[in-house]
């Protein structure tokens, strides 16, 4: 059953995506918003209870739907209501527009549309970008959205499903990478004062949650890319990168498309609907090895993305007849 429903989930999205404003994600913001307004209190007991109220809550009530709807009608309305979840949840088109735009102005020489376009996606300053670093940017903007919308979501979906929990781990997953997100762009923008015990407790709790993913991240880029040249960018260059789970995805990336990546960061201006991470450390100037980033990895890497897609779903496909069989 989790093998039908992503696949639908994917053919759905990929032929009607959610518009940028859609109301379920416009609910989550007010969600989360009101979570941290009314229980942040500024203790740490305080700001475990409103993660867990912003965070857990929409997740039980999300399992809580689907065992209701499997026993009282049927596997067929709990696969839909799977299907309904990972539509909202998991998906390219939430970001794959913005890297298609900034592909075809740099194929055609438009080096200027591409600085455009990527200050629009990740609200930040290419104003004075060189084509490489452009690349370099979009390269690990890009390979970050498509492990938080696409293989991370398929990890804890995965895993909890075979547990017979439905779609539980996808609304887990998006909503504490979400909430970390959107809690720390409120206290930089000063419209919502944030505590620091709640930043801390959805920074803990989403470093958690995405390690497990963003290493079999990693370990399906080097799968289907270079195995030999991701894995030892992973051991030895991950730590290159501010962020620990990040940094394997991205250090596995690099090796898996023989690609430099890392360096200065841009700096950006703060986005909620925008992944909030610091691609690379502006005190430390380290870069992985490989080539100066070009437009042609630009292309490598959405047929790494896309083949690693297919392994994911190859495997679920086995695990599911294996579950058949048995």
């Amino acid at each position: 059953m989790s093998f039908f429903a992503i696949l639908i989930a994917l053919l759905l999205e990929q032929a009607r995506p959610l518009s940028r404003t859609n109301p379920i994600h416009a609910g989550l913001r007010a969600w989360a918003l009101s979570a941290s307004r009314n229980f942040d209190a500024g203790k740490a007991h305080h700001g475990w209870v409103a993660w867990s109220l912003a965070v857990l809550v929409p997740s039980l009530l999300t399992l809580g739907i689907h065992l209701l709807l499997l026993w009282m009608i049927g596997w067929p309305a709990a696969m839909l209501w799977s299907i309904a979840v990972l539509y909202v949840t998991l998906g390219f088109r939430q970001f794959s527009h913005h890297f298609t735009r900034i592909r075809d102005a740099l194929h055609e020489g438009d080096e200027m549309r591409a600085r455009e376009v990527l200050a629009q996606w990740q609200q930040v300053d290419a104003s004075e970008l060189p084509r490489s670093e452009i690349v370099r940017h979009v390269v690990e903007y890009s390979v970050l959205a498509a492990h938080r919308h696409v293989f991370g979501v398929l990890a804890w979906f995965s895993v909890l499903a075979a547990l017979g929990l439905g779609p539980t781990g996808a609304v887990l997953y998006r909503l504490a990478e979400f909430v970390s997100r959107y809690w720390a762009y409120k206290n930089r923008s000063r419209t919502q004062p944030i505590s620091e015990a709640l930043q801390r407790a959805a920074a803990r709790a989403w470093t958690a949650i995405d390690w497990l993913p963003a290493r079999m991240t990693a370990l399906s880029f080097a799968v289907v890319g270079n195995f030999e040249e991701s894995i030892e960018g992973w051991r030895y260059h991950a730590q290159h990168f501010p962020n620990d789970n990040d940094g394997v995805v991205l250090a596995a990336t690099a090796g898996a498309i023989d690609v430099r990546l890392g360096g200065s960061a841009l700096r950006a201006t703060p986005d909620p609907l925008m992944p909030d991470v610091d691609i690379a450390d502006p005190a430390d100037g380290d870069s992985t090895p490989g080539r100066v980033p070009e437009v042609a990895h630009l292309t490598q890497v959405v047929g790494l993305v896309w083949r690693s897609v297919v392994v994911w779903m190859g495997l679920l496909a086995l695990l599911s007849l294996a579950r058949l069989l048995g």
